[in-house]
């Protein structure tokens, strides 16, 4: 291997497409010099004038323990001597070996640690944006009168934005980097989210909710993708394990929000009739946190020296890898320690040189013309090279495991809140109090009503001042010179009744809410506009609860995941635990109330958190840096669209069947788990 690399140095003065940084090499091909070098006078730096290295004695030398550079040489020569004798080691081979000798050298410290809460909080963004609408949805129904189809479609366009958005910046990612990438959707994302908070109606709050989703569709590819790139093999599994917490947190961060804010209805503001400022609006303003701190984080961190390599940029890469060496053994109290690579080796494709050779000419406008169109035609094709003959089984086996893995997640995920929320409308439908021909005559109604049936009543000169009605049906009764004056209503209608001579003053009982019903010299005066008015109580403390539970019980899944996916692998990790969740979804046959629907919920968030783990780790391991995010974006997307399938489907059956939403998770899940079984083990693989 050493020779087959001397001999591709010494041909690079012929024109090679591989650039270097620096000049020489060190003895095992790569441009290292040794871990102690003798460094010359114009290499010296300020932190090791004046130090004698020779007097300084490993601790651990008196007690046989190796010194950690020792450690590293060891597995260094283990990983050469797994190379089979005689093969070719390609370019992109040594470059990947090269980089992960590098990261070694740099350690994983504070620079990591630095990162690890920036992406975390962009992670942690696209966590809440999962609960933003489902949790304003209750409040802005009535704030901008939604019906059932156009509420139906406010929680579609979250999952079909985000769906969109993995696609687009996990394509974009691989040809415009990590770093560039993540801030523009960020920026996008936080952006739209503001604009959304301030919308009246529904046409622009959609619209707005659309790119907003657009935006932080991208952050789960190139988070993953940005992180894993700094890290070394044998930190990678963990790290990025305990990255996922973040999405946990998120999803924990929206339940407290939402409960905190969306019921302080004194938080909002009018001006006027046109211009409504509800507290839901606040919490869909406090949402964005998140994305705003970690796009400032951002700005304080490099692009990924892996991408810029990927593109020829050496002096850039080895500038940040300088930068991530220092930072991190300053921070552990050896300023001493110097960056000794010397060397690195680059790829500069034809595709670059493309792009350079038709943007050199034309008009401003006609270079970017052509700049995008060739980005187009770069993206797409870097998407079909996913099912060339090296990537097409590892993709087929990765996509069926997302799409299960989704499906079933997301679709229970709905389904759940949907059946208890069922479950409590069958309650109270149970107690519902019917009046059969009750006659009132001079009557005036002071309280409020509630849950009622009245049929064949007659109501006489009677007054309904300044009550509320919710749940009140009234069917084939009479009402004549009654005053129905400062009502507010909610589920509330007349049908197949007579009203006559009756007057409706400053309510919103319109006309639309009396069905076949004869309207006989009726007034209607100062009627409430705006669905806000209704009394329905849209924020049960159960909603927040639910999801905050469910936030909560992923961290037992992260935690176990983090700690064992070095130790037992990813593939087992994966499987075993999308197994686990199938048994779970199936233990609902056994009991099915509201507390058990809860605690089952609980089991399957934890149980699935360990799986999501494994299944992004893998994900970023199998495919090759220049095409990683472009993979994670596609099975994001993927992920994106299984959820609009499982969380449609599911919710169909709600109040029909319990047996099919069962045995439709239980078989994707088994499935995607008996199909994890067959991926390769990646936990002793260099990122390629």
């Amino acid at each position: 291997m050493a020779d087959h690399y001397q001999n591709h140095i010494h041909q690079q003065g012929g024109g090679d497409s591989y650039g270097t940084y620096g000049e020489g090499g060190g003895p095992d091909g790569y441009g290292y010099q040794a871990d102690y070098p003798s460094q010359e006078e114009d290499a010296a730096s300020d932190v090791t004038e004046g130090h004698d290295e020779e007097d300084q004695m490993y601790e651990g030398e008196y007690q046989g323990i190796p010194h950690p550079d020792e450690m590293k040489t060891a597995q260094r020569a283990a990983r050469a001597k797994a190379q089979p004798a005689g093969s070719a080691v390609s370019d992109l081979e040594e470059l990947s070996e090269q980089y992960e000798d590098i990261m070694e050298d740099c350690g994983h410290g504070k620079f990591q640690w630095t990162l690890f809460v920036v992406l975390g909080l962009a992670l942690m963004a696209d966590g809440v944006e999962c609960f933003v609408v489902a949790f304003a949805l209750p409040s802005a129904e009535k704030d901008l009168c939604l019906s059932n189809a156009e509420k139906g479609m406010l929680g579609l366009v979250v999952f079909l934005s985000m769906m969109v958005g993995a696609f687009l910046w996990g394509g974009l990612a691989d040809k415009l980097g990590r770093r560039r990438c993540l801030m523009v959707a960020l920026v996008i994302n936080c952006v739209f989210a503001f604009l959304s908070s301030f919308a009246q109606g529904y046409g622009f709050f959609l619209f707005f909710r659309l790119l907003s989703g657009i935006g932080i569709g991208g952050t789960v590819p190139i988070v993953y993708t940005y992180f894993s790139e700094f890290l070394q093999m044998d930190k990678r599994g963990e790290h990025l394990s305990w990255l996922c917490m973040f999405w946990m947190i998120g999803g924990i961060y929206a339940s407290f929000t939402a409960w905190g804010v969306i019921p302080r209805y004194g938080w909002g503001f009018s001006m006027g009739s046109e211009f409504q400022f509800h507290s839901w609006r606040v919490f869909v303003l406090v949402a964005a946190l998140p994305a705003i701190t970690s796009l400032v984080g951002l700005t304080f961190m490099p692009e990924s020296p892996r991408f810029l390599l990927e593109n020829a940029k050496h002096d850039e890469a080895w500038m940040i890898l300088k930068q991530v060496h220092d930072t991190n053994w300053r921070a552990k109290g050896q300023p001493e320690k110097v960056f000794t690579v010397t060397h690195i080796k680059a790829p500069k494709t034809a595709e670059d040189e493309l792009i350079e050779i038709q943007t050199a000419t034309g008009t401003p406008v006609q270079r970017w013309a052509v700049r995008s169109l060739m980005l187009c035609k770069l993206v797409l094709r870097n998407v079909a090279s996913l099912l060339s003959a090296e990537l097409r089984f590892a993709t087929l086996l990765m996509a069926i495991i997302w799409f299960c893995m989704a499906f079933s997640y997301y679709g229970l995920s709905v389904w759940f809140p949907d059946m208890i929320k069922h479950l409590q409308y069958e309650e109270y439908e149970s107690k519902v109090k019917t009046f059969y021909r009750e006659q009132v005559e001079n009557f005036q109604f002071n309280f409020s009503l509630e849950n009622q049936i009245h049929r064949e009543g007659e109501y006489i000169r009677d007054k309904f001042i300044g009550i509320e009605m919710k749940s009140v049906k009234f069917e084939d009764s009479l009402f004549e010179d009654c005053l129905f004056e400062d009502i507010r209503s909610t589920d509330t209608m007349f049908e197949n009744c007579t009203v006559r001579s009756t007057v409706f003053y400053n309510t919103d009982l319109w006309k639309e809410k009396f069905i076949d019903c004869r309207m006989e010299n009726n007034t209607f005066e100062h009627n409430k506009h705006g669905c806000h008015l209704d009394t329905m109580d849209e924020n049960d403390v159960l909603v927040y609860l639910v999801s905050f539970l469910g936030s909560l019980a992923v961290l037992p899944g992260n935690i176990i995941s983090a700690l064992f996916v070095e130790k037992i692998g990813r593939v087992r990790i994966i499987g075993g635990s999308m197994l686990i969740s199938a048994g779970c979804s199936f233990i609902l046959f056994l009991s099915f109330s509201q507390s058990a629907i809860i605690a089952l919920q609980c089991l399957f968030c934890g149980v699935s958190a360990a799986a999501w783990n494994g299944i992004e780790v893998v994900t970023v391991e199998l495919y090759p840096a220049s095409k990683r995010a472009t993979a994670f974006g596609v099975l994001n997307a993927l992920c994106k669209l299984a959820a609009i399938l499982g969380s449609s489907i599911f919710a169909s059956f709600v109040g029909i069947t319990k047996a099919i939403p069962i045995l439709l998770s239980f078989t994707a899940l088994v499935c995607g788990g008996l199909v994890a079984l067959k991926l390769p083990d990646t936990r002793q693989k260099i990122l390629q």
